[in-house]
């Protein structure tokens, strides 16, 4: 063990390593992640102008919605085959460099059809990225590290959230005058050029993997080389899967692809449709209400912030079933409590309990998929898995719209939602808890044998 209890790897001097690690990636692949989900959102910022400049209905915008999620489901796992062979810098920079090109010729289109043809491009230009930066964390951060590292990537979504409502309300107030086009128009145009600006400078300082970042030292690199490799070695061990093949066709693997698909399918639905809720409370016509609306929407995200920055100090001491079970359940609590107030604070406030917890809830689920795989595995698996996922942002948007148009409300969209995230809840309890026990020993001998529990687990000062 003398590798082990070397001192480039004593806990101070690899809590420093964590620290430098998450400064110098997490931003990175967190802007392409904000910019990811202010673009599947935008559709919902204008959803009112949008259906009476192109004359869609809901359903239509709905529709729209789930076309995105045809080429995502289709590329995700060749895409992440991709950035393994090539390495993340390139690939996702051509992911968000082709989305963003996607987004701006979004601007003009000018019926429902050439409206539906690209959404269906932006999601081929887009697959992939999702699964992509989650493998990506998996080549710099073991299981201790995951707790953090994940709670604090994720939450570049709300954060998203801030920064779009924002945006999209100011360009549907202002766009006409900054660019020449309407508003809803200004936005894709805005967006797509900050995307393609965003990917030039992924391009430019993302390192594909430790050894390749010039600001870590010799032996900093080896200190986290040592102990992914341990890592890999303890998991295929204890039964993990290496291979594609063994992904592919694993029942743990989809197993755990029905729970995540469970946690997203109250994601899309909400940031597609939660302006146009808040808009039934605040009046549905004017273009102040639409901004209101907007600017409304942005509550939930800013509250969800809150809460997954307080639950990743509780959830690095606990399970990774428990740490995403308790925000599972207070998610579908906060969508049944949506559908009985008739209050407009008491529903943003009733979404503020259902938003934070889906989204803490799939900070804390991507803790556990790496438990299970490994090398090949990993890029198939955590690719099968996020592509299934996305089967229900296909559904969940295109069903919400459609049973708002036959019965004038989104309460039975709703329950529909809460009823999803309950039986994911369930199977999460059951096979959750098989795929960790498995794996349930520390992957990594502690520096000091005596010592109760290590610190490097905990999260980020």
């Amino acid at each position: 063990m003398a590798e082990a209890t070397a001192p480039a790897e004593t806990d101070d001097v690899m809590r420093r390593v964590w620290r430098k690690v998450g400064i110098r990636i997490i931003p990175l692949i967190g802007l392409a992640y904000v910019m990811s989900y202010i673009d599947r959102a935008n559709l919902g910022y204008v959803a009112q102008p949008l259906k009476k400049s192109l004359g869609m209905t809901t359903g239509q915008v709905g529709l729209a919605s789930a076309l995105f999620f045809l080429g995502y489901i289709l590329v995700e796992i060749p895409s992440n085959m991709m950035l393994s062979r090539f390495g993340a810098r390139k690939w996702i920079t051509r992911i968000l460099v082709s989305w963003g090109l996607v987004t701006m010729g979004t601007a003009l289109v000018r019926n429902v059809g050439q409206f539906y043809a690209m959404r269906i491009l932006l999601g081929f230009a887009e697959a992939g990225l999702a699964a992509g930066i989650l493998l990506y964390m998996t080549f710099w951060f073991p299981r201790r590290q995951r707790a953090w590292a994940m709670s604090t990537f994720f939450l570049m979504i709300p954060l998203s959230g801030i920064i779009g409502s924002p945006l999209a309300a100011g360009m549907l107030s202002w766009g006409e005058q900054l660019t020449g086009f309407t508003g809803w128009r200004s936005l894709f145009l805005v967006e797509g050029l900050v995307t393609i600006v965003s990917g030039l400078v992924i391009y430019r300082f993302l390192p594909d993997r430790p050894a390749d970042a010039t600001w870590l030292t010799p032996e900093e690199k080896d200190a986290i080389q040592r102990r992914l490799t341990l890592e890999t070695a303890q998991h295929n061990a204890h039964g993990a899967l290496t291979d594609v093949r063994q992904a592919l066709l694993s029942a743990r693997v989809w197993m755990l692809a029905v729970v995540f698909f469970a946690i997203v399918f109250g994601l899309y639905p909400i940031a597609f449709f939660l302006p146009t809720m808040i808009s039934t409370f605040t009046g549905h016509d004017s273009a102040t209400s639409n901004v209101t609306s907007v600017l409304l929407a942005a509550i939930p995200s800013a509250v969800a912030i809150i809460v997954m920055l307080v639950w990743a100090k509780s959830a690095a001491r606990r399970t990774v079933v428990f740490s995403t079970a308790v925000p599972l359940a207070f998610a579908v609590v906060g969508l049944l409590l949506a559908t009985f107030v008739h209050d407009g604070v008491l529903f943003v406030a009733a979404f503020c309990v259902s938003v934070s917890g889906i989204y803490t809830a799939m900070a804390q689920f991507w803790r556990l998929p790496p438990l299970c795989l490994t090398g090949a595995a990993a890029a198939s698996g955590i690719a099968l898995i996020n592509s299934v996922s996305n089967v229900s942002g296909f559904i969940g948007p295109y069903l919400t719209g459609a049973i708002e148009d036959a019965t004038g409300d989104f309460t039975y969209a709703l329950l529909l939602i809460a009823l999803i995230m309950t039986i994911g809840l369930v199977i999460l309890l059951t096979a959750g808890r098989k795929t960790e026990r498995t794996t349930a020993r520390d992957p990594l001998p502690r520096t000091d044998p005596t010592e109760k529990v290590t610190r490097t687990d905990a999260p980020l000062p």
